[in-house]
């Protein structure tokens, strides 16, 4: 499903960190359309199967990244824009957290290289999401910043034995010769440390210049010259007026201080938030294939079609989507569905991709492949959501522009205040105020904690499909519910069947009512299915079928044996819809079948089919949780008054409606939010559609509808009701740690800064307070990725800041 692009195989060069333009046969390669499947999918409505086929006749790609070469909110912002000056780009979405890219484009007016080429020219790099060399480079990339950190703390030691004579010395003990002989080993250990383990700073800066933009890397490379210029001054020149004093060992501990920051950022980072990249390759580049004359061969993933039979062994990921035809065995859905206990597969069970087959050898049958998979789904998600800008960070990262040019200005009235008094202090204490800020703190406050909780709850079987949910959900005053397939089990059955003349029930009404069910995945349709007499389904032929949102099926239906062969109109669903609202006795929760006249749109009922819901375990005590927390619970359905009132009853909600078609749930819900609250909406994301994308914050059961038409914000995976309260819960205590990350560096800059500008502040615990705010965000954040009662083994690796778990770590 998603290939090892040839982009980056083989080439040991890519380890560097230098960012440049792709090489020639780098951008063909980007250009070759059957490349663009590996890191992208079709947009605009176009069907996987023509974008596998044939991917230049798709107009319209959605394409991710990773970037190299980022370090604070306004790298993204540089991206950004650079991207959005390319011609046919349409839209563009940058993670300062992640280090992702969603870049949006029309092939017909430019090509990835293009594209590729712009993010060059701004300074870094990308390389395709789904390319199974991003783990490799980026472990090149901790193993750099490991020895730059190694080299600057063995820099400082020697810098600071060489400084502790003139700190211990009584006036007259060290000799001018002596203490000149010391400057001068202390300058030249500072030079290979600013060289090397400094370079990224200088080149990040002097990057920013010819942008025209300032980043976190502006200041704090020149604060680091303006510290090396005047020590390096006083150290040939020791009579001059930069001669009293040198800080070369300040310098080498600012250094330290902020690469080892920085060297911990970047483990927590792909700690937290590493495992994307694991879940998107988790599926095996080569699978064994069984040919014409039974014997299995070894072939590339993207050469099998639905239909071909494989043999999985244990330990794989099953690679696609099918049906066990030989062996048994135990699977981990745990990604795919929530469910954390291994699931047994037998001949006839259904398989889905990325799922790890743990016990035995097994042969499938595949139903469906690449982007058709529930697994492609899913990862469709995480990565919209990895690259997403919630409102609070999109805020932070507008104020980080002028945020540091304040800081620049303020630098320079700090080295004009001082310098009448000691040039020297005047210029120290200018790099001291450049040094000290912290805006990537503020500019991370928010994504990683909000892409590290959304990996946690990935991890529990909830996908969230827009961050900005988090937020939301963390506020929400009232929760509306669906019935169907929410609070009720997923599962109805058929108690009685009906006939509307009272006498029995013809077997080609229940051979209709089959044959109108399976056109529809909902699960008054599902149960309809399972009649006793559904093999008579077979000799209906249904010529036209419409599904109506919150009413039912309607269909035009020819069989040889009635009507005299000739088609009519028939409907089945709700009461209204499908009996003209009439029934000669009253049923509790029914569906209804009828056959419209000939000569006008009345409709002559047929059949009803008595219906039978049982409500979820844990709906009770959920709906109990919620109130105890503060939010109020209503029930919205479509069905009958007695069944509605019954379940509103049994789960102790007082407030509910029945009989509401979308629109009326739409209004309702609207006439909540007329009055100030905050609405989020539970629904099985089948005919709630509106509602749900009407809602502030929503939520939606992923067996019940096909994850890539759910509108909602969150996508629980499995069908346990407790993970709409878990999230709420959860979605408040990330909302919490977002505001102690934003307290926090607002407090460090509003203290820190005007100290340093009085020269209160030495550079190295300048040094040292930039790294520590940054590193105390990122673990303030890292806390999301708790789970009471999960042990370390438990959790999944998370990758650039946005985390889900990859269990059973075999491939």
């Amino acid at each position: 499903m998603f290939p090892q692009s040839p982009l980056l195989t083989g080439s040991s060069s890519l380890v560097s960190e230098e960012r440049r333009p792709p090489r020639h046969e780098e951008q063909f390669l980007l250009d070759d359309p059957l490349e663009w499947p590996s890191f992208g999918k079709p947009l605009d409505g176009a069907a996987p199967a023509q974008a596998s086929s044939d991917p230049a006749t798709v107009p319209v790609w959605d394409s991710q990244v990773v970037l190299e070469g980022m370090y604070c909110a306004t790298c993204a912002l540089t991206i950004e824009e650079a991207l959005r000056r390319t011609p046919g780009i349409r839209q563009v979405e940058v993670s300062a957290a992640a280090h992702r890219a969603r870049v949006v484009w029309d092939a017909r007016q430019t090509t990835p290289s293009a594209w590729f080429a712009a993010i060059a020219q701004a300074g870094y790099r990308a390389i395709p999401a789904q390319d199974a060399h991003v783990k490799t480079l980026r472990q090149a990339y901790q193993r750099k910043m490991l020895w730059r950190w190694l080299l600057a703390t063995f820099c400082m030691m020697q810098v600071m034995m060489y400084a502790w004579p003139a700190y211990e010395a009584k006036p007259g003990d060290l000799s001018l010769e002596m203490e000149t002989l010391l400057r001068w080993a202390s300058w030249l250990i500072c030079i290979p440390m600013l060289l090397y383990s400094c370079g990224p700073f200088f080149s990040g800066a002097w990057r920013d210049l010819r942008q025209r933009r300032i980043s976190m890397d502006l200041p704090v490379a020149l604060g680091m010259a303006i510290t090396f210029v005047i020590s390096s001054w006083g150290t040939f020149d020791p009579h001059g007026i930069f001669g009293r004093e040198v800080y070369f060992d300040s310098l080498s501990m600012f250094a330290a201080f902020l690469l080892a920051g920085r060297w911990l950022e970047v483990r927590l980072r792909d700690r937290t938030a590493g495992a994307l990249e694991g879940v998107l390759n988790r599926l095996p580049e080569s699978v064994l294939r069984r040919q014409d004359d039974g014997q299995f061969e070894r072939v590339a993933l993207r050469r099998v079609a639905v239909g071909d039979v494989l043999r999985i062994l244990p330990g794989e990921a099953f690679p696609v989507d099918g049906v066990l035809v030989a062996g048994r065995t135990q699977a981990d859905e745990a990604l795919l569905t929530g469910e954390s206990r291994p699931v047994s597969k037998t001949v006839g069970s259904s398989v889905v991709a990325g799922s790890f087959n743990l016990s035995a050898v097994v042969e499938i049958q595949v139903q469906a492949l690449g982007d058709e998979t529930r697994f492609a789904q899913i990862v469709g998600l995480i990565e919209q959501a990895t690259t997403q800008k919630p409102r609070l960070a999109a805020l932070a990262d507008k104020a980080a522009g002028p945020f540091l040019l304040g800081i620049l200005l303020l630098a320079a009235a700090t080295a004009v205040y001082w310098w009448p008094q000691d040039p020297g202090l005047g210029l120290l204490y200018a790099a001291v105020v450049l040094i000290v800020t912290c805006p990537c703190a503020l500019s991370l406050a928010t994504p990683v904690a909000m892409l590290t909780a959304a990996g946690t709850l990935a991890r529990q079987g909830v996908l969230v499909r827009n961050l900005q949910g988090l937020e939301a959900l963390a506020q929400v005053q009232v929760l509306v519910f669906d019935k169907t397939g929410t609070l009720t089990e997923e599962g109805l059955a058929v108690q009685a069947s009906h006939a509307y003349t009272g006498t029995a029930l013809p077997a080609w009404c229940s051979g209709l009512a089959v044959a109108l069910a399976r056109q529809s995945i909902h699960p008054v349709s599902v149960a309809v299915q399972a009649l006793p007499q559904a093999e008579s389904a077979d000799g209906w032929q249904l010529l036209q079928v419409q599904e109506l949102a919150g009413q039912g099926l309607r269909a035009q239906a020819q069989c040889a044996d009635l009507w005299q062969g000739q088609p009519r109109w028939v409907r089945l669903g709700s009461l209204a819809f499908a009996a003209a609202g009439h029934w000669p006795q009253a049923l509790p929760q029914a569906v209804y079948l009828s056959v419209e006249e000939e000569d006008g749109p009345q409709v002559q009922p047929l059949a009803a089919f008595e219906l039978q819901e049982n409500v979820r375990p844990q709906a009770a005590q959920v709906v109990q949780a919620l109130q105890a927390h503060g939010v109020q619970v209503q029930l919205l359905s479509g069905d009958g008054p007695a069944a509605v009132a019954r379940i509103a009853h049994q789960v102790g909600i007082t407030e509910f409606r029945a009989t509401c078609s979308p629109q009326d749930k739409l209004a309702a819900l609207q006439a909540l939010q007329a009055q100030g609250k905050q609405v989020g909406m539970v629904g099985d994301g089948l005919n709630d559609g509106p509602v749900l994308a009407g809602a502030d914050v929503s939520f939606a059961f992923g067996r019940a509808v096909p994850l890539a038409r759910a509108r909602s914000d969150f996508v629980i995976l499995g069908t346990d009701l407790q993970q709409v309260l878990q999230a709420l819960l959860f979605a408040r205590k990330t909302l919490r740690i977002v505001r102690q990350n934003l307290g926090w560096a607002m407090a460090y800059n509003a203290v820190s800064v005007p100290f340093a500008a009085l020269g209160m502040v030495p550079p190295w615990l300048a040094g040292l307070g930039m790294a520590a705010s940054s590193l105390w965000v990122v673990l303030n954040a890292a806390r999301l990725a708790q789970k009471t009662g999960e042990s370390a083994a438990d959790r999944g690796p998370v990758v650039g800041g946005a985390a889900v778990a990859v269990r059973g770590e075999m491939t």
